[in-house]
């Protein structure tokens, strides 16, 4: 793909993210959705959550979908529809952010952490075969940026140690590997559809995926304060539902989705084709194995603090993700690790920085941005 011909004028600004661009025009669409609720009183479950389920589960390949209140909602009840013991040790990445783990400790389990690999900034099979210990019960690889981890060696790691995997593919919606769909390849996949995501909602949501029957149907009673029938509960659980007004935006929004992927990807060929040859700046890694999504354009540089002035001096938002490995956080400083024990993730994090990147980009900004970090480099 070549790079856009810049035609940004000097004052044109870029914005991190820029989810009016998205809304506008959805928004007859959407303040339908908002008064069929209110002429309604259908707020809570119903028919808009249960056909955004049945529509999340036919996009993401598997035979079901639970809507619950959050991502972390999702995780959150997908480790506990595993049946997590206490002492019972699930393995996962540094690189993420803090949802991913503070929900295996919030449902009893023990954290262990293994390096990811260099380029994808994925879980490293390798290490995780290493890592397996007595305690081990589960494997959750986080799909980073739009793109999937290298599954078959980490599904390969858990058949042979009986384990189980669940898919973090709360950046992944919509992303493949080798042409099977995130969240559909674990025992569960988990989603945010946090405002940015690349299928977002008008505030918070998230999904579990599977074809699990018995663990999805945890998820369903665990969303609802532990019971199947009203008022008849056979545990405890939690407020976890999904609200219909945020199901109705989703199936409004999942509409567009495939096509806003595209436009993602598209955007990232502009970038790559502007930005390919500069010293001290690499592009990111797309695995021969994936059909990357974009949800973040992550580059590293050495000159990350100096760039991301220079870029903001010129109206260009950025991003960090993530500034700081989970196992260095106060919150964590209790485990015992130590900087240099994963040193690709924290090498990442001191380089990292994410360009603007959404369906909406126009190639203009593009260029705007592929000239403000050329001019930086002197290119």
């Amino acid at each position: 793909m070549t790079a856009p011909v810049s035609s940004a004028p000097a004052h044109l600004t870029v914005p991190f993210l820029d989810l009016v661009a998205q809304h506008l025009p959805l928004e007859p669409e959407i303040l339908a959705a908002v008064r069929s609720a209110l002429r309604t009183a259908s707020f809570v479950g119903g028919p808009e959550v249960l056909a955004f389920e049945r529509e999340f589960a036919a996009f993401a390949g598997t035979s079901d979908a639970v809507g619950v209140n959050s991502g972390t909602d999702a995780l959150r009840f997908a480790y506990l529809a595993m049946g997590i013991r206490p002492g019972d040790e699930i393995i996962t990445v540094p690189n993420t952010f803090i949802a991913t783990t503070e929900a295996m400790t919030q449902a009893g389990a023990t954290i262990r952490y293994v390096d990811v690999e260099p380029g994808t900034l994925t879980m490293d099979p390798n290490a995780l075969a290493a890592a397996v210990g007595p305690r081990t019960v589960g494997i959750v690889p986080v799909h980073l940026y739009g793109q999937t981890a290298d599954m078959d060696p980490i599904l390969s790691v858990a058949r042979q140690r009986g384990l189980w995997v669940i898919e973090d593919a709360c950046q992944a919606h919509g992303a493949t590997y080798k042409r099977r769909p995130a969240g559909s390849m674990g025992v569960l996949g988990t989603f945010s559809f946090y405002p940015g995501k690349n299928l977002g909602a008008c505030g918070e949501a998230g999904a579990v995926t599977g074809s699990h029957a018995e663990a999805l149907a945890t998820v369903r009673r665990l969303r609802e304060h532990g019971q199947v029938t009203k008022y008849y509960h056979d545990s405890e659980g939690f407020n976890g539902r999904l609200d219909a007004l945020q199901a109705a935006i989703l199936r409004i929004k999942l509409r567009h989705l495939a096509e806003w992927n595209e436009a993602r990807r598209r955007a990232a060929g502009w970038y790559r084709a502007g930005l390919s040859g500069i010293d001290d700046l690499t592009l990111p890694t797309e695995a021969a194995y994936a059909t990357h999504v974009y949800h973040l354009f992550v580059v590293h540089t050495p000159e990350r603090e100096r760039l991301q002035a220079h870029l903001g001096q010129h109206g260009i938002g950025t991003g960090l993700h993530y500034p700081l490995p989970l196992h260095l956080q106060r919150a964590y400083a209790g485990m015992g690790y130590r900087a240099g024990q994963f040193p690709v993730t924290e090498s990442a994090a001191g380089t990292l920085l994410s360009l603007p990147m959404y369906a909406e980009l126009s190639e203009a900004q593009a260029s705007h941005v592929i000239d403000t970090i050329r001019a930086f480099f002197g290119r």
